[in-house]
Order: structure tokens, then sequence, then C-alpha cells
């Protein structure tokens, strides 16, 4: 057994504050390119810096799916939690408790944990007439590992048109997660820019003139950005529209959104990689970029312009439309492929950019080195840097860094980095008007429901139509009573509004408290909802969903317009 001594949380509370990012007001002083982080500490926005690293790296329990790990329990990770002196006295201020404990969560209770995260936003009217293909958008999150470690972003593009939404699902800590959701929109941002605009935004940074504002952020306040990395951030996304700048002449502005996405993923993980080997004369600043290189996330983003949907993904997370049918059903079009091993495409890829005599190690038990699920993600330098370099990093680094093992654990048969890549797979889809919705979600949602009830479920939810299908009870032998019990609870949906406001926290709920017969089950839901930190994790992974409703009016006049 491995025993963990605790966590070491690190971090500082900081001011609640919020001003938006490249507001008119703006002067150019780059310590306020980004938004200030709100109402929290940094230890809640980079995780906890636990002894052993990461618990679910490190102390696997025996009890917990694999599939619900990023990484693959190993036998070597055994000597990487070493009990620090006198961890028997850890253990003996504990108490087990052997009996069974009956938990009992009210509805309001219920309603109080499912709703904490929630955000909704509609996109404003002019004139009396709605001229985005996006009506709004409903989110919300639901966390199984403490702290959270998936990240959601939706912003509207300012210099150009459409409104970009995406998830982040990170893995050994919420480090990499955290940092891509801040940064990327801005990278795609600027990717899409034509070059005129490009120069007037770096002619303002370089003569101290107020800056254009790029996006407008939508975000729930427990949605943070990083004050103190803020200069570090905006230098190195200014080198990379200066680069943009050198080289486009100016000569033509057709944006290829598809390459503009690809390009602006493989830049910001080139940009987390650079700056982990350069490091930082501030200390904090040196040990944030290390932990955000040495953690991962993978990224599923979706840009909305017009009737143009591009969703660009990188990982598992998933991006799945909702199309009503003539008949009022509903139907899932799937608009992303998950880069694992359930990816015959992507095992192919992996074998042919590494050597023959690889072919059986570069992936092992399904796992990428027989340790990361995911084939495609941001960060994770130990996938990618060459050996040499870890070492020179690790040892140069700060000592938290240097003391932690996991750092310096070298993946086996790493021959021929690297072996990962952020590089996005981008699908493209021309929305329809019979297209009403499309949500983006971590894989602990695509791991608790399939993709048809997920469709289903959102659709009732926003049409408030309940098609009346016969109560399949899957083999169950059901009594008359509980049969009774099952139309009551039908009855009641439909002579009843719905108890959610919000899709996103409606879907949770389905994810979280479906019984057998796919109905919420409340005692269920109160059960998996009361479950302890260090059990939750071991039932389901964190949760964070994006609902995006379209207009199917103004998808409509679209087509009309170009027949």
């Amino acid at each position: 057994m491995c025993v963990c001594p605790g966590p070491r949380r690190i971090g500082i509370p900081v001011r609640s504050s919020s001003p938006p990012l490249f507001s008119d007001a703006m002067p150019a002083p780059t310590q306020l390119f980004f938004p200030l982080i709100r109402n929290c500490e940094l230890s809640r926005l980079y995780g906890t810096a636990c002894y052993c690293h990461h618990r679910h790296l490190c102390c696997p329990s025996s009890y917990v799916p694999q599939s619900h790990l990023r990484y693959a329990p190993h036998p070597a990770y055994a000597t990487f939690c070493r009990p620090k002196e006198n961890w028997w006295q850890y253990t003996q201020g504990r108490r087990y408790v052997s009996t069974p404990q009956k938990f009992h969560l009210t509805p309001p209770q219920v309603n109080s944990i499912l709703k904490a995260n929630e955000y909704s936003f509609k996109v404003p009217e002019f004139d009396g007439k709605n001229v985005s293909s996006v009506l709004g958008f409903d989110s919300n999150q639901l966390p199984a590992n403490a702290p959270i470690e998936d990240r959601r972003s939706a912003a509207t593009c300012l210099q150009t048109r459409g409104m970009l939404l995406g998830v982040f699902d990170g893995h050994a800590g919420c480090a990499c997660s955290q940092a891509v959701s801040e940064r990327l929109f801005y990278y795609i941002a600027v990717s899409l820019l034509p070059h005129e605009t490009l120069l007037e935004i770096e002619n303002a940074v370089e003569s101290g003139r107020a800056l254009l504002p790029i996006l407008q952020w939508h975000k729930h306040p427990n949605d943070y950005f990083s004050k103190e990395a803020s200069k570090l951030y905006f230098n190195s996304l200014r080198t990379y529209w200066q680069e943009l700048i050198d080289l486009n002449t100016g000569e033509s502005d057709d944006i290829d959104v598809k390459e503009a996405l690809i390009n602006a993923f493989k830049r910001l993980d080139n940009d987390i990689s650079l700056e982990a080997q350069v490091g930082d004369p501030n200390s904090f600043l040196n040990y944030l970029v290390l932990r955000v290189a040495f953690s991962g996330a993978t990224a599923c983003v979706a840009h909305v312009d017009g009737v143009n949907l591009h969703v660009a993904n990188t990982g598992d997370s998933r991006a799945m439309l909702g199309v009503q049918e003539e008949d009022g059903s509903w139907s899932a079009v799937t608009l992303s492929n998950d880069h694992n091993a359930q990816n015959e495409s992507e095992l192919e890829r992996l074998k042919l950019e590494h050597p023959k005599n690889e072919a059986k190690s570069v992936v092992k038990q399904d796992r990428l080195l027989g340790l990361l699920m995911p084939f495609r993600a941001f960060g994770d330098v130990k996938f990618k840097w060459s050996i040499d370099l870890q070492k020179r990093v690790i040892e140069s680094g700060p000592d938290q860094l240097n003391d932690n093992e996991y750092t310096k654990f070298i993946p086996p048969n790493y021959y021929t980095p690297p072996y990962l890549t952020a590089e996005p797979e981008v699908i493209y889809h021309r929305l329809r008007p019979q297209d009403k919705f499309l949500i983006l979600a971590t894989d602990g949602l695509w791991e608790t429901m399939h993709r048809q009830d997920v469709v289903r479920i959102v659709g009732e939810y926003l049409t408030g139509m309940h098609h009346q299908q016969p109560i399949a009870v899957g083999g169950y032998k059901v009594t008359l009573g509980q049969m009774h019990g099952l139309l009551t609870e039908r009855r009641a949906k439909m002579s009843s509004v719905f108890e959610d406001q919000n899709a996103a926290t409606h879907l949770i709920r389905h994810a979280v408290g479906n019984n057998e017969f796919g109905t919420v089950d409340h005692e269920r839901l109160s059960k998996m909802l009361s479950l302890p930190e260090e059990l939750a994790r071991m039932y389901r992974d964190d949760i964070t969903i994006i609902v995006v409703q379209f207009n199917s009016h103004v998808v409509g006049a679209y087509q009309n317009q170009e027949q």
C-alpha cells in the first residue's frame, strides 16, 4: 500500500478583480493584457502539489477502473511514493469506518451541487433581429478530482466573425488544462486576423497606445485567469503575431480556418515547451511553466461563423451535433474522432512515425508507451523531449521539481521521441436548419452515456417534447408497483416544467443519476454526489459540458441567400 502524507498546497490569495481583456480603454502595458484571477487561490487554480506529484499516477487504488486513469499504474511507480518520516503518525490519526454509511442529500442539496458551476449565455439581439447563427450556450462542470482537472472556455471573436467554445481535459494535474484554457483562443483569434489588423495591434503595442479588443470572454466566476503569468503569456503571443506579420505580405487576406486552427494548436504547444526550457528568473513562474509542461491536457474546440462550423480536436473529448429529423426524433452526428487506441487510424499513424522495431512497444495495453491513454495532447513533455533535455531541465529547475520522482522517470522503450503531438484533427460541417445544437464534452460524459442518449436528452430538454416510446426494462424483472412508479415519473415529467434551467446541468443529472431504466434515480444521484473526494474518482471522471444552441431561422436565411 502506498501512503501519501497528504497534499502540499502552494499559492497566495489575490484580490477579486475581472477587467475585460483588450478593453477599448486598456493601455498597452502587458501586465494588464490578461484578466486577473477572481475569487480564488493559486492552489485552486494550479492544483494540489502532492508529495508523489499525482496520486492517480503513483497511488492507484485496485478499485479504480483502468479506463478512469490517464496514466496507467506501473510497477515502477511503487518507488515514486516513499513515505516521509513518521508517516505512521499520519495513518494513526485517521479512523476508518467499516460499517456502511447512508447518504441522504435532499433534492435542494443535490441541485445546489449540480448547479454550482453552471453558466449560460444568450447572444444579444440587434434591432430585433438576431444576426448570429448561435442563440446561446449552456455550460457546467461536475468535479471528481480534487481539484477538478477539466477546464472550459467560451468567447466571441471581436475582430473577426465567429464564436469560440472549448473543453479541456487535464491529466497529471490541472496546470496544463488551465494554461491552455486561458491561451488557446488568443492564438486562434490571432491566426484568423487579417494582416492589416495584426499590424495595427503591433503598432499599438510598440507606441504604448490602447489595444484593439480581440476577444469577449463569457466566463463563470470560477473560471480563472493567471495574473502572475500574463506578461509571459503576452510576450509569447506577441512573438507569434510578429511572425505572422513577417510571413504574410498582406497581398491576400483569405484566411483558411482549418489551417489557422492547426497552426494555433501547434504554436501554443511549442510555446509551452519553449517556456519550460528557457525557464524564468522568478522562481514561482519557473515552477509554474514546468508544471504546465510536465502535465498534459486534451482539447476540443469549436469555431462557429455563420453556417460554417469547424471542430478542432486533440485527444479524446468529443463534439456531437444534435439533429432533429422530420418526424421530430433526434439523431447524433459525431464531429470529432477520439485519438486513442480505439482509433485504428491513430494506431497506424503512430506506428508509421516510428521505426518498425518499435511497433510492439509504441502502444502497449492500449496506451502510448503503456502509460498514456490519449495519443494527442498539449504539454506532456515527458513524451516529447529527448532524455538529455529532460534531465537538463530537471537538474536546473527549482527544488520542488527536482524533488519530484515522477519528473525523473523516463517512459519505457523511449527511443525516438516525440511520441505525442498536439496537432488537432479538424472537421468541417456546414450547418443546416435541422442542426439544432452542438455538445462539447470531456470523456467523463461519454464514458457514462451513449451518444444517442446524450443527444436525445438534450433535444427533449430544449424542445420540451417527450416522444412516447415503450418503457424498456432491459430484461429486469419489474413488479407492477415498479412499473406504476415509472409511468408516474413519466407523467410528472410531461406535466411539469423542467427542474433544470441549464441544458448542461440537465445532462449531468442524467449522466450521474440514471438507473437501469434510463430515468434519473434521486437515491442514486444522492449517493454519487455524496462520495468523498478520495472515492469519487473511483466511480467517474470530471465532467465538463458545453451545449451550443443554433438559430435555425438564421441558418435557413444563410441558405436562402446563397441559392
